[in-house]
């Protein structure tokens, strides 16, 4: 594989990355939500009754910018904020039940940007990938939490 800057793994992945949302966000645009309510929506199926400021971290945005990605979404009535049991100043984040239907008709759509992204790539090649990824995913978590543990001991 070329050195050259548009081949190096950092940017492959970025761009690959950014064209899957691009094509994702053309064939949703019909159902009016944005990338980022997808996203807050997606994350929150699999994270119901988490934190907001959870959820902005696991997004990897800004705790004022889920603020009103979820504002939008209460106002749609796709989402509701629940005050936490004992701390008043976290707001714990559940979908509503008219989310589901959407997320249900979101699925076939993924599916095929999916497909067309994996086009003429090998199965064998797409597990290969994908357990690539997921071993550098794990690296780069631990390799995170190293320093921490580091400090930790000191």
């Amino acid at each position: 594989m070329s050195s050259a800057p548009d081949h190096t793994l950092c940017f492959l992945l970025n761009d690959a990355a950014r064209l899957l949302r691009k094509r994702f966000e053309q064939k949703a645009r019909s159902f009016g939500l944005t990338r980022s309510q997808w996203q807050a929506l997606a994350y929150l199926s699999r994270n119901e009754g988490v934190s907001q400021g959870a959820l902005a971290e696991l997004l990897d945005i800004e705790a004022i910018t889920l603020g009103r990605i979820i504002d939008r979404l209460e106002v749609q009535q796709l989402v509701e904020r629940r005050p936490h049991e004992r701390d008043r100043r976290i707001w714990r984040l559940y979908l509503r039940d008219a989310a589901r239907p959407l997320l249900e008709a979101i699925k076939p759509i993924a599916e095929e940007t999916r497909q067309e992204a994996f086009a003429g790539v090998p199965e064998a090649d797409r597990e290969t990938l994908m357990r690539a990824l997921d071993a550098m995913r794990l690296n780069l978590i631990d390799a995170s939490a190293a320093p921490a543990r580091d400090r930790e001991r000191a």
